[in-house]
């Protein structure tokens, strides 16, 4: 996958949120996606200061497991709410170089829009993939909400302090916690739920997020030893 690079990762917090009010303006908060025949899912976890950027590349709309990357890295940047992309992208973007799939659709496992800077983890991603990109977040960062009907399928919009709609909080399983959808780059909102909907599998969790997720989980409890390049479902 191509990577434009516009800017550097050693930087001081200070910088940081100076280069997300610049990536703002660099999200195309809309566009439609075709029907994706490939979709990726990425998520980090960490093991002190190393970091285990996992991707997973699905198929659609039958969601099997094509191919899995995991890249470790160290990681320098300090955990700063809101920052979450200086500490996890680096790795990630290696993590996507990696890939013999070439995915129509990401998933992060993070926000996008739904930001104080509406530059999330997912925008940023995005931005230096050139590639639409949802952010599916487990948790709320930024915004305010009313709760959304228990069914399935229930939305509700999420509203930053001015009342606009930053995101939404999409019921995925009946009765279940929701989930915070926000744009990424180059797809709009309603296309972000109908999609965040039709990736699920009976779960909470997005399948290419909750994919990766299981990824990172294995590559954590490994501590990184012995992960490698996979494919067709193989993780080690």
């Amino acid at each position: 996958m191509q990577v434009q690079h516009f800017h550097s990762w050693d930087v001081t917090p200070k910088e940081a949120i100076q280069i997300q009010q610049q990536l703002r303006a660099k999200v195309i908060p809309h566009g439609k996606v075709g029907t994706p025949n490939l979709i990726a899912g990425a998520d980090v976890a960490f093991v002190e200061d190393i970091a285990h950027a996992c991707v997973v590349v699905l198929s659609f709309p039958k969601l099997d497991v094509l191919e899995t990357v995991v890249h470790k890295a160290k990681v320098t940047f300090p955990y700063i709410p809101g920052l979450l992309s200086f500490r996890e992208t680096p790795a990630l973007v290696q993590a996507f170089g990696k890939l013999k799939h070439d995915p129509d659709l990401i998933f992060i496992d993070g926000q996008g829009l739904a930001h104080p800077r509406a530059a999330g983890i997912a925008c940023h991603i995005g931005v230096i993939l050139d590639r639409p990109t949802i952010g599916c977040a487990k948790s709320l960062l930024f915004g305010t909400y009313k709760e959304p009907k228990q069914a399935r399928g229930s939305v509700s919009d999420l509203c930053d302090d001015g009342g606009g709609v930053i995101g939404a909080v999409v019921r995925t399983k009946d009765g279940v916690q929701p989930v915070f959808v926000s744009i990424g780059h180059k797809i709009d909102l309603a296309q972000a739920i109908e999609l965040s909907l039709a990736c699920g599998k009976g779960y909470r969790i997005a399948e290419p997020t909750r994919q990766a997720d299981i990824l990172a989980e294995r590559a954590k409890s490994k501590g990184g030893h012995g992960v490698e390049q996979g494919s067709q479902g193989e993780l080690f």
